[in-house]
């Protein structure tokens, strides 16, 4: 299975056509069988969970059976024509558990393996109505240390409904940077303890990813990667 994430940026003023996407774009992508999954979002402004969506900034995700699989030939024309900024991502599901939309989309995966190279994390969970107040006041504090994290390269908040439905993309140099931020900050794990002992998450998913290519990315994040087989196109 592999996935591909897809970051595009409106020009200022144009955001609107990106909220217009969201539903032009879902026909290419439903009559595509060759696609098996697929997701179109929103985006929170500060690289991570952030109740301030950013109108101009959106996402896609899907997920293939084969890497070759491209983004419909209609969607590319419609981020061409406003003149978008993308940045393209090309993964494979390694580690995980969890569930989106109650499917395993990226099959059977184990929770633990011995890859070590530069790695991407994708963290979601649709939060409870019941819940909201709860997680939106203890995950600021957190999500404003993330971007000076030890070995953070580049990170994302995305999600499908604002404030309810959340996901963090991020990339780091390797999974010990990325365990340290979250296992080593005493608020992040109080706050993982706290989503279990109170109940938080309806459902939530959390997996890592080889990264096999990235497009559209610029030539200082490029320096930083660690990847095993790197293939990607600078900016």
């Amino acid at each position: 299975m592999y996935c591909t994430l897809i970051i595009t940026r409106y020009p200022k003023y144009l955001g609107l056509f990106g909220f217009l996407s969201m539903a032009l774009f879902r026909l290419p992508l439903y009559f595509n069988k060759r696609i098996k999954f697929f997701k179109l979002m929103g985006s929170g402004k500060n690289g991570t969970f952030d109740i301030h969506p950013d109108f101009n900034q959106w996402a896609l995700l899907f997920t293939a059976e084969d890497a070759i699989i491209s983004t419909p030939k209609f969607i590319y024309k419609y981020w061409n024509f406003f003149h978008c900024n993308i940045k393209e991502f090309l993964l494979q599901p390694i580690e995980g558990h969890g569930l989106w939309d109650k499917k395993k989309i990226f099959g059977e995966l184990p929770k633990q393996t011995n890859y070590n190279g530069s790695i991407a994390v994708l963290t979601r969970a649709t939060i409870r109505m019941n819940r909201l107040k709860n997680f939106w006041n203890n995950v600021g504090s957190v999500a404003s240390k993330m971007s000076a994290a030890k070995g953070l390269i580049i990170s994302y908040g995305i999600g499908e409904m604002p404030w309810i439905r959340q996901a963090t993309f991020s990339i780091w140099e390797d999974k010990n940077a990325m365990k340290d931020f979250a296992y080593s900050m005493q608020k992040h794990v109080d706050v993982i303890q706290k989503t279990r002992s109170e109940n938080w998450y309806k459902e939530e998913m959390f997996v890592r990813f080889r990264i096999i290519s990235m497009k559209g990315i610029d030539k200082s994040i490029a320096a930083k990667m660690l990847i095993l087989q790197p293939s990607y196109e600078e900016a």
